[in-house]
């Protein structure tokens, strides 16, 4: 397994998804897991996160204690509190170096779809909530090639009484150099 990643942060994607891999419905998760965004803001607090217009706009607003870089393709995108960049490349170089300024070790990437499809090839660690469910949906997470994933990690989730579903807590690393 490698954990060198030069003098880069380490490039890590949060992401949940369903036993179908499904993430996503009309731009929302098509859960509820309360318990499990209580994991997501301590998996993501201080560093820089990456997330496509959607995702942002689903949010609503820029999440506190993150600097928040949306890519997207609208060059007329704007919005306060965020850096807008039109390119995943673009992104990873921006959420590198604000990594870098503050100390931080990881970048994260936290969604949509396309996002997530385009840094795979760029990310060395993914922390993914893996859903008890088989929800419909309209977008999917890749399916991950056990040649270049290793399960790190696999703790089950603690389920609250407001939580649609069981959940584990899986951490896969790269098992080969991710691209730079």
């Amino acid at each position: 397994m490698s954990d060198t990643t030069g003098d880069r942060p380490r490039r890590t994607i949060v992401v949940g998804y369903a036993r179908n891999r499904m993430i996503g419905r009309d731009n929302w998760m098509p859960w509820q897991l309360p318990s499990d965004l209580k994991h997501f803001k301590s998996a993501t607090m201080g560093k820089p996160m990456i997330l496509g217009r959607k995702t942002f706009q689903s949010i609503g607003k820029p999440l506190p204690g993150r600097t928040m870089i949306v890519v997207t393709r609208d060059p007329g995108f704007q919005a306060d509190g965020i850096q807008v960049v039109s390119s995943i490349r673009q992104a990873l170089d921006v959420a590198d170096a604000v990594a870098n300024r503050d100390g931080v070790r990881d970048v994260i990437i936290a969604g949509g779809g396309q996002i997530y499809a385009e840094a795979l090839p760029f990310t060395d660690r993914i922390i993914a909530t893996e859903v008890a469910l088989e929800p419909e949906g309209d977008t999917q997470f890749p399916e991950l090639d056990p040649a270049h994933w290793i399960v790190s990690s696999r703790v089950a989730g603690e389920r609250g009484p407001r939580d649609d579903a069981a959940f584990e807590i899986v951490t896969y690393d790269r098992l080969s150099a991710a691209g730079d």
